[in-house]
């Protein structure tokens, strides 16, 4: 790459994706609300929605790959795209950061709340401020979701799988092709096992904990948060992946690696989130 076009911002050409990206974001949107509705066209709607997104994702990852192999980006872009992608998980952060909040304020101000002075008296009896709770007017009961068991061991997984990251982040350095995709090989491979671990946990919940969704603050903030967690796991499965996959065509190199970066960024987030989320839902 000269100096030259390090010194220039690279402007695209007049792209397609955005207007597909729009169909798909409002029919995913309109046919999910249909469904949940039970209007016939709904899933239909909802399909025909998923299908422009995984269209434009292909077509508008594969032309920045294309650009991006070409030479086409400079300091400029790679700068552009390190704080595109910092904002993108701040705001991760604070879409986590609205969950956890209510969780503190069901487990820590709500629930006390409720039998505190004349409530308990004025609205209902027999009902104790403690936690796990489904609420004042619970008639089932569930067990709650111990720490000890698939959380520890998917809570050793996601840390492994940082490590294994880290290092095929060293190999690229380095320029052990071979370390770079065996780490990224390993690391999509744990994300994976992570991922059938929290369906069993799952299955397990609803089938002999009676641990549900509709199971008051408890079970909605308990599936929210570790389900929200479980599909950013996925998203960034998907991304190293495709990490692995450039990889494996000769992509990336020492001094030019910001995909790589950013997947890799991703996953020490939901890394970070995870051991948030295993101290205050299940330990605690």
């Amino acid at each position: 790459m000269s100096s030259q076009t390090l010194d220039k911002y690279f402007v695209p050409e007049p792209s397609r994706f955005p207007i597909f990206g729009s169909i798909g974001l409002l029919s995913f949107g309109t046919g999910a609300v249909m469904w949940l509705n039970k209007i016939a066209a709904g899933p239909w709607v909802f399909g025909l929605g998923v299908a422009c997104l995984i269209f434009m994702m292909f077509g508008w990852f594969g032309q920045v790959i294309h650009e991006s192999e070409g030479g086409q980006y400079g300091k400029r872009v790679d700068v552009s795209f390190r704080w595109s992608m910092g904002w993108f998980i701040f705001s991760e952060v604070m879409f986590f950061a609205a969950f956890f909040g209510a969780l503190f304020y069901g487990r820590v101000l709500s629930v006390p709340d409720l039998a505190h002075g004349d409530n308990a008296a004025l609205i209902w009896q027999g009902f104790t401020p403690t936690w796990p709770t489904a609420g004042p007017y619970a008639s089932e009961v569930f067990s709650p979701m111990g720490a000890w068991g698939i959380p520890a061991i998917n809570t050793l997984i996601l840390l492994t799988s940082g490590a294994t990251l880290t290092w095929a982040h060293w190999g690229l350095l380095k320029g052990k092709r071979g370390q770079l995709k065996a780490g990224l090989f390993i690391t999509v491979l744990l994300g994976a096992i992570f991922l059938s671990l929290q369906a069993y946990e799952y299955i397990h919940a609803y089938h002999e904990m009676n641990l549900k969704l509709t199971s008051g603050i408890y079970g909605s903030t308990f599936f929210m948060l570790t389900g929200f967690h479980g599909l950013h796991v996925t998203i960034g499965a998907i991304m190293l992946t495709v990490m692995l996959f450039r990889s494996l065509a000769g992509h990336f190199t020492a001094e030019h690696h910001f995909a790589f970066e950013a997947a890799a960024w991703y996953w020490h987030f939901v890394d970070v989130v995870w051991l948030m989320l295993f101290v205050v839902v299940y330990w605690l």
